[in-house]
């Protein structure tokens, strides 16, 4: 007869042998699951989770899709359509959040500046128009505000395939994504609600506590759930 330790699961250490004691009930995954697809704008993969799962929702749904609205005009650079829907949805937040809106505006400076440097002829006419009448207001009383519209208005220099990594930065998607990821966290937050999904924040108490732990040399192994927590993490959740 095989031993009871012949299906005992071998763990390297001890902190790894307890994550894996602990029980989380189905309803409880269940709500973790929502609360990321609601946080992250997949409305389609939460309502489909919705039937699968067969659990009460109290969702805004109209208030989400006006959110992925928003989202989606800042990912292909419409940023004048998401700054009109945010003030539809929520008019205070641009408001009470001076530096978002900045942001959204020297966006949309950079697209812009990104559609005449594309032209044969490089009519730079509405973009110089733009910072003048949006952006040059509100840059003498906030140092960063002038550093920024500087350096957005040194893409108007130099030859967009030759840009130094600073400037190269503010044509990258990657600022869209950035921005977007703000506005969707203030947007969250006027709704009352936790800007992070709790998932995440999970992730990041878990890498916390296994950095401490690693620290001390117990030999724990690196979980890496493709969340992007990243060396950021937020020790306010400890």
């Amino acid at each position: 007869m095989a031993s009871h330790s012949a299906h005992t699961k071998p763990y390297t250490s001890e902190f790894e042998q307890r994550i894996d004691e602990v029980k989380v009930s189905k309803s409880d995954l269940n709500a973790l699951v929502m609360n990321y697809f609601i946080k992250e704008g997949y409305q389609g993969a939460a309502t489909n989770f919705v039937k699968e799962a067969n659990i009460n929702s109290h969702v805004d749904w109209v208030a989400m899709t006006e959110r992925i609205n928003i989202r989606n005009d800042i990912y292909t650079g419409n940023i004048q359509s998401a700054i009109e829907r945010i003030n539809k949805l929520r008019p205070e937040i641009l408001d009470i959040d001076p530096s978002l809106h900045f942001s959204l505006l020297r966006l949309q400076l950079i697209e812009l500046i990104r559609k005449c440097t594309m032209t044969a002829v490089e009519d730079i006419a509405p973009a110089l128009d733009f910072a003048t009448t949006h952006l040059a207001p509100r840059a003498p009383g906030n140092q960063f505000f002038l550093e920024d519209l500087e350096r957005t208005m040194a893409l108007l220099c130099f030859p967009r395939d030759n840009l130094a990594p600073p400037l190269a930065e503010l044509m990258d998607p990657a600022l869209r994504r950035s921005v977007a990821n703000e506005v969707n966290e203030t947007i969250i937050d006027a709704h009352g609600l936790q800007k992070e999904a709790k998932i995440r924040s999970l992730v990041k108490l878990r890498t916390w506590c296994e950095n401490r732990l690693r620290n001390q040399q117990n030999g724990i192994r690196h979980l890496d759930l493709g969340l992007d927590v990243g060396n950021n993490l937020n020790m306010s959740l400890i």
